[in-house]
């Protein structure tokens, strides 16, 4: 009887997929991974250092550097190949070059007889997600977006930060575009079950200026260290956990939307259920005016910026 083994398959080792593949081994969340990008040097040197940590990780995980037709018995392909965001540059900004990118991987992993699940990681992380779904012709269930899964773990350290809780005890959500347009839900931002907003710590500017914080940390990293990694590298690994478990836990991703909140045809971050299948399903918030206006503003920049590239 032959025994699964868990397989991811990471294609493009910079410093995003250089810092999951780290964070996945220390978390011993797979059992095999197989790194995959145009500089093979690179790669075969992130998978020798990475064995050499073999002795002190939680679990055994094979590790090597590969090719797309190991991709083929991948339960997960993450994508964190592409063009990085400059100093000065909006993610909507990389549209195009990252685009012409994808659609070379994309083919390229389905050439190989993939049929698991995507994870995409490259900005503009919801553009992106929507491209790899209409170029690999998988159900859309099975394209996760990394989407505001970051923006909202910020989110809740920043509140935590000013509240004096654990982070892990501070409950909120960022949804929409991961960039510029994104917006915290307020609504049902709590801690402890207590309505942040009823709380007396809840200034108004404060609030806004924390969220104006988490909108721009990435603007702000860049600017200090030239690219952001660290952070998002661990929330790649926490959405891997959770497929490769069948969790069917509730994080913030880019998934597609077909009439949930009123939108259609696009991928942008929301919480949703994940598991071994991908998104089992969306959970849709009760916005109020103000949130469900800008979650609306937020989709159609996406759908607009997006025109040119899918039209029909």
């Amino acid at each position: 009887m032959a025994v699964h083994v868990n397989r991811v398959a990471l294609i493009g080792t910079g410093f995003v997929g250089s810092s999951y593949s780290f964070a996945l081994l220390n978390q011993g969340v797979t059992e095999e991974l197989v790194l995959i990008d145009l500089n093979k040097e690179k790669s075969e040197g992130d998978a020798m250092d990475l064995n050499h940590g073999l002795a002190f990780a939680p679990t055994r995980t094979k590790i090597w550097y590969g090719e797309y037709e190991d991709c083929k018995n991948a339960d997960v392909v993450v994508l964190c190949a592409g063009a990085n965001q400059k100093p000065g540059e909006t993610r909507l900004d990389l549209v195009a070059k990252n685009l012409k990118i994808f659609k070379s991987i994309v083919d390229r992993v389905m050439v190989s007889g993939f049929d698991g699940i995507f994870i995409v990681a490259t900005n503009p992380v919801d553009i992106l997600s929507y491209a790899v779904w209409k170029y690999s012709g998988l159900h859309h269930s099975r394209v996760i977006g990394s989407g505001t899964i970051l923006d909202t773990a910020r989110f809740r350290y920043l509140l935590g930060e000013h509240f004096g809780v654990d982070t892990r005890n501070v409950h909120a959500y960022i949804i929409g575009e991961h960039g510029d347009t994104e917006l915290p839900v307020w609504s049902h931002a709590d801690i402890g079950g207590s309505p942040i907003l009823d709380s007396v710590a809840s200034d108004k500017d404060k609030l806004d200026e924390i969220f104006v914080n988490v909108r721009d940390a990435a603007y702000q990293i860049i600017n200090r260290k030239g690219a952001t990694y660290y952070g998002i590298a661990m929330g790649l690994v926490r959405l891997t956990k959770a497929i490769l478990h069948n969790e069917s836990s509730i994080l913030t991703v880019s998934c597609y939307l077909n009439g949930e909140y009123d939108q259609r045809d696009v991928f942008i971050g929301v919480p949703a259920v994940v598991g071994s299948d991908g998104i089992k399903k969306v959970v849709e918030l009760k916005l109020n005016e103000m949130e469900n206006q800008q979650f609306a503003h937020s989709a159609n920049v996406l759908k607009e910026t997006m025109k040119p590239f899918f039209k029909g």
